[in-house]
């Protein structure tokens, strides 16, 4: 499965920028010995190498843009809401397996119902969408406040990720 990902990272330039970016995604396909891999793979809309990712699968998308442009504006906006809309799905299932399934039916995972629970606690993988810089994923709106009000200029860079 792919989906589009998002690093909000704090840098003086784009070239920086885009640079933290992918130290932030290899962190998150578990480049490094300090590092677990939640994703098998990322391609960022540089990489013109590939036929199955990033360009190819979704159109074009900057590279890197300023939150405060149009472009990168509307990637956060694509970004945050396809966290809480994911959020909002994954509570819902959860709602009505509490319900509607007894305590063996939620054990044996019926309807996926333990699957939505992880989802909802999950600090980093397929439910998030936006991440900050050391591929911390970015839950909750306070957090994701708290990157954009950096001092520094904020960027944000889209990656394909495969999981």
């Amino acid at each position: 499965m792919h989906q589009l990902i998002y690093a909000l990272v704090e840098a003086p330039n784009r070239d920086d920028a885009l640079a933290s970016g992918n130290a932030a995604f290899d962190r998150l396909v578990g480049v490094g010995p300090d590092s677990a891999a939640v994703f098998d793979y990322y391609v960022t809309f540089d990489d013109e190498t590939t036929s199955v990712a990033g360009t190819a699968r979704w159109g074009e998308l900057p590279v890197v843009a300023s939150v405060d442009s149009d472009e990168g504006a509307e990637l956060l906006e694509r970004g945050w809401n396809a966290t809480t809309e994911e959020f909002e799905r994954n509570l819902k299932r959860v709602r009505t397996a509490v319900d509607e399934f007894s305590t063996e039916e939620l054990m044996r995972d019926k309807e996926l119902a333990r699957h939505a629970c992880y989802n909802l606690g999950a600090y980093r993988g397929p439910s998030l969408f936006l991440y900050d810089e050391y591929g911390g994923a970015i839950r909750h709106r306070d957090q994701l406040d708290r990157v954009l009000e950096s001092d520094e200029q904020v960027w944000i860079i889209p990656a394909d990720v495969h999981y």
